[in-house]
């Protein structure tokens, strides 16, 4: 064989080896979107795809707002992580990332308008990306997935396209479109680190007056380093391309510690000179006790360090040090992508990745979150071999009770920071394969394109550094056998069926503290496993039915229309231990349920694509587009019919106005219907009282709330004045599935133009207005409203939903919580304008300029939470029930100079309107940040590329009610610049 026929042989051999490698028989598929450089050739006209419909069209101008973003953006922006671009578009909000660490998946995924990252559909090349994890929070693709470097461009169409891509597309679609017919080998690099001058004075100071060292100074740190090999080859018969890639990233961590304004958790009770103080958590190093019984004992009284007991708590435990800022995270990838045409009835192609991808995420040590001898109850024994004599009396003897008594209802809240922080090992392994086979059908002029793809998602998890229950209540039942010897209860006695050999006494009661032996036995790592499957199975037919002849009289293009059906199945199976299933972990709040369960569809399509008059005076071009899908879930039992109707009208070439309506609609994912039901962790808005501030109104000795209010969610007359506040904000909900849940359904309207005019040239301009409601949508009642309805209304809805635990609270214990588990409940709406703006002009000697702006105006973001509840509106707030920022106006504004010198250099500007927490207390003013990026080719093959993005170091705005999750450090770093100052440099090596 000759080289010639070697390479096509291998093109060709790979691609039918991926086709074989999916194991799904062949239907029907859409075409894979292709850029709209291949029209260059102005002598052929050439069809596209554009996202948003499967109609092969001649222009990129479709009747759906898209935002592009492309390759050389992407690269400008100096990222290693493909979701850090996405979140700097107007259009985009808070979802999962590297900065999150309490309540991490380990994933990264896309929130479009505010309404969800399970809204929010992802597609590679127009095909369904799979689920990013089987642990509860991954129903959403993960953008880890992603090769930044072999991304070509990205298109965000924000807004319902069920009708074109199924369910899911409620809040709009991220295509991400890969390279393909790359020849040549390519070498791409990237490392980065941020800089940051801790110099905020006021910070310094409220740290410095609770104790707590903050970090002063310059800090470096967070380096990253990505590098991505691409080898392509094309079949010298020009027919084929094999592409293939390997890719690895290192991130380090960042540390909350390192940033001082991070350093300690705010609380709104501050002083005269700051609004803030630095708060902390009742579980402190030194063991806190609750008083919950009816012991006539302090509420709080707590073990100092002469070994006794005194009244009030020892202080507060300052986490925030231990918290990640930034996950460390490693990532291996790689894949190959082929297709070859063996002639114009049948071209094959295949895509085969795989990734690996490890993150760790930690926060503070764990602790006895409220626990005793009994567990969750609490108790003391008074034979305590490790109390002290007067910590007998203080417990015991002054309240009559005896040696062989137990101090009941007494919460030990002691931190293990002999044991290490707790982390958790995320990782995840993603195997997807896709073969299909497209071309003419005969020679009709119609297109078929058949694709059959299989994704399978593994999870393993280990949760380390975790307290045992179970263990630590045996190991504090420390007794002396009678000899001198401290031994744990379970072994002192004759009844050898409850003896745990391994039982070390723990001590936390005097000043020489746990030892090694005890710690070893009371933390027990907790480990989860699961995978998520993914089967697709589309097909498509599609056409120009004017060149047989049908067309409408006025128009000189014909109709256009595709028809198609799909397959889909996904199932998921999670398998927690033994631990993890008994909520046997201090610090989790609950059990950790198992989920399995798969959902299943069959569906068929159809798009048309109707020119009415062209070329004609006073219309050069109006046409309507239609789309309709059925979609028949057999699991659950379910039928959803989404439509689509657009429209556009160009009076001359150099403005079209397009508009449409679309209905669109999401099933349940798999974790909404089987999750199991179980306690998890929330947080509540921090308010300011007589007392100072506080979560709970029913809490402190001078509860905000009424007795009668307070009495609506559970609490008794003898609790009133007496229910202990959790000073971290975080509370008990129960949460879980529903296997009754009913499809989301949606409606979309945006209408807008498009002005290229012909004398300006290198002018677009495109402005939008969109209008998204989403009916009956899947989520679960907000506890905080829930609790205030309760209080306000004592709504007997609202206040079923309220159960008072241990001593009245709602977090001391299992036993506290607000009912949280999935619903149909009530409507999400949002409204607004997205303005893109686009200019490039030649500036004679000195090159050439480009200036580009996009925009969003958010007019509303409403909640209405059940058909009977009032509305509201998150735009210009955050926190509570309004959940992450909310701007009203935000952009991304840019000029980029490309230089006759082999140099282009760009300048951006963010922006961020104000927003504040309702009620006017907290603003965060608006953020604005400077980046600078240039490339110097330095020769035909080599580029060398540096920047900084946020070069002014501005640090992010900061509040005490951020709460965990997409907050962390005082702050929003999904949103804001939370590390300072980013400095990156690349190199790309073509040879």
């Amino acid at each position: 064989m000759n080289i010639k026929n070697l390479k096509s042989g291998l093109v060709r051999s790979t691609i039918l080896a991926g086709l074989a490698a999916v194991s799904a028989p062949a239907v029907l598929a859409q075409d894979v979107d292709t850029v709209a450089e291949a029209a260059e050739d102005t002598s052929v006209q050439q069809t596209i795809v554009v996202t948003g419909t499967r109609i092969p069209q001649q222009n990129l101008v479709g009747q759906s707002p898209v935002t592009a973003i492309g390759a050389g953006e992407i690269t400008a922006r100096g990222v290693v992580r493909v979701e850090d671009v996405i979140n700097t578009l107007p259009q985009a909000f808070a979802a999962q990332g590297s900065n999150i660490s309490n309540g991490s998946t380990g994933t990264a995924t896309v929130n479009l308008r505010g309404l969800g990252s399970s809204r929010t559909l992802v597609l590679m090349n127009g095909r369904r990306m799979p689920y990013g994890s089987p642990a509860t929070g991954g129903a959403a693709a993960d953008l880890n997935q992603i090769p930044a470097a072999l991304v070509e461009r990205v298109d965000v169409l924000t807004g319902g396209a069920s009708a074109v891509y199924g369910s899911d597309a409620i809040a709009g679609v991220v295509n991400f479109i890969m390279k393909d017919d790359f020849e040549g080998l390519r070498i791409d690099t990237n490392y980065s680190f941020y800089q940051h001058d801790n110099g905020n004075t006021l910070m310094h100071e409220i740290n410095e007056a609770r104790g707590f060292p903050a970090s002063k100074g310059n800090v470096t740190d967070g380096n990253a380093f990505d590098i991505t090999a691409i080898l392509g080859i094309n079949s010298d018969d020009g027919n084929g391309n094999l592409t293939a890639y390997g890719s690895y990233r290192k991130v380090d961590p960042v540390l909350q510690a390192d940033r001082d304004y991070a350093n300690c958790a705010l609380t709104g009770a501050g002083t005269d000179a700051s609004p803030y103080g630095c708060g902390g958590s009742s579980t402190n190093s030194t063991a806190n006790l609750l008083n919950l019984g009816s012991l006539d004992l302090p509420l709080w009284f707590s073990v100092d360090d002469n070994n006794t007991f005194t009244d009030d708590r020892s202080g507060f435990f300052n986490y925030n040090p231990f918290n990640y800022f930034q996950r460390p995270d490693e990532r291996y990838s790689f894949g190959v992508n082929g297709h070859y045409e063996f002639n114009k009835n049948v071209e094959v192609y295949t895509e085969m990745s795989f990734m690996y991808n490890r993150t760790f995420a930690q926060i503070a040590p764990s602790g006895v979150f409220g626990g005793g001898i009994a567990g969750d109850a609490g108790g003391i024994n008074c034979n305590n071999a490790f109390l002290s004599a007067q910590q007998v009396d203080y417990l015991c003897t002054s309240v009559g009770l005896g040696p062989d008594d137990v101090a009941e209802d007494v919460l030990i809240l002691r931190r293990n920071v002999e044991g290490g922080n707790r982390t958790d090992d995320l990782t995840h392994e993603t195997f997807r394969m896709l073969g299909g086979v497209k071309g003419e059908i005969a020679d009709t002029g119609l297109q078929y394109d058949v694709f059959a793809s299989f994704s399978r998602v593994n999870l393993s998890n280990s949760y380390l550094n975790e307290l045992s229950k179970a263990k630590v209540a045996k190991a504090l039942n420390a007794v002396d056998d009678g000899n001198g010897n401290i031994v744990c209860a379970v072994n002192a006695d004759d009844i050898s069926s409850n003896d745990d050999a391994l039982c070390v006494p723990y001590d936390i009661f005097s000043n020489a503290g746990p030892s090694d032996a005890a710690l070893a036995y009371v933390v027990s790592p907790l480990v989860a496993v699961g995978n998520t499957d993914a089967q697709n199975i589309v097909g498509t037919i599609a056409g120009d039915l004017g060149q047989h002849g049908i067309k409408i009289p006025s128009a000189s293009e014909g109709v256009g229309f595709v028809v198609g059906a799909e397959y889909r199945r996904n199932s998921l199976a999670f398998q927690p231990d033994a631990a993890f299933l008994s909520g046997d972990g201090f610090g989790q709040g609950g059990p950790t349920n198992p989920i399995s369960g798969s959902t299943e569809s069959y569906e068929f399509f159809g798009e048309l694509a109707v020119p009415l008059v062209q070329d004609k005076p006073g219309i050069y071009d109006l046409g309507l587009e239609f789309a309709y899908r059925h979609a028949n879930f057999t699991t659950p039992d379910k039928k959803t019919n989404t439509y689509k109707v657009g429209f556009d009208y160009a009076p001359v070439e150099d403005i079209r106005f397009r508009a449409s309506f679309q209905k669109a609609a999401r099933t349940a994912n798999i974790f909404e219907l089987y999750a199991s039901q179980s306690i998890g962790l929330f947080d509540l808005t921090e308010q300011t009282g007589v007392d100072g501030a506080y979560y709970d109104p029913c809490s402190g000795a001078n509860p905000a709330a009424s007795a009668a209010a307070c009495a609506n969610t559970g609490v008794t007359a003898a609790q009133y004045g007496n229910v202990a506040d959790n000073p971290a904000g975080q509370f008990n909900q129960l949460t879980g599935g529903n296997l009754d849940l009913d499809p989301e359904e949606s409606e979309t309207f945006t209408v807008g133009f498009v002005f290229e005019p012909s004398f300006v040239d290198g002018l677009s301009v495109t402005v939008d207005y969109f209008d998204i409601t989403v009916e009956d949508y899947i989520s679960t009642v907000n506890p905080e409203t829930a609790l205030n309805e309760c209080l306000d209304t004592g709504d007997a809805f609202f206040c079923s939903l309220v159960n008072r635990g241990s001593g009245g609270t709602l977090w001391a214990g299992q036993t506290g919580f607000i009912t949280a588990t999935n619903v149909n409940t009530g409507e999400l709406s949002t409204s607004g304008f997205d303005v893109n703006a686009v200019y490039s002009f030649d500036i004679g000697e000195m090159g050439s300029l480009k200036l580009d702006y996009t925009a969003t105006y958010l007019n509303d973001l409403t909640t209405q939470e059940l058909p009977t509840s009032d509305p509201y509106d998150s735009v210009g707030f955050y926190s509570g029930r309004h959940g992450t920022p909310n701007p009203e106006y935000r952009h991304i504004a840019g000029v980029d100079w490309e230089t006759p010198w082999n140099i282009t250099a760009g300048l951006t500007w963010r922006h961020f309107a104000s927003v504040e927490i309702e009620g006017g207390a907290q603003p965060f003013d608006a953020q604005n940040y400077l980046d600078l990026n240039g490339r110097y080719d330095v020769f035909e093959n080599t580029s060398l590329r540096f920047g900084v993005n946020n070069v002014l170091d501005e640090e992010p705005p900061i509040s005490s009610s951020v709460g965990a999750g997409f907050g962390n450090g005082n702050t929003f770093p999904q949103v804001y610049d939370a590390l300072g100052r980013y400095v990156f440099m690349g190199a790309t090596i073509d040879f």
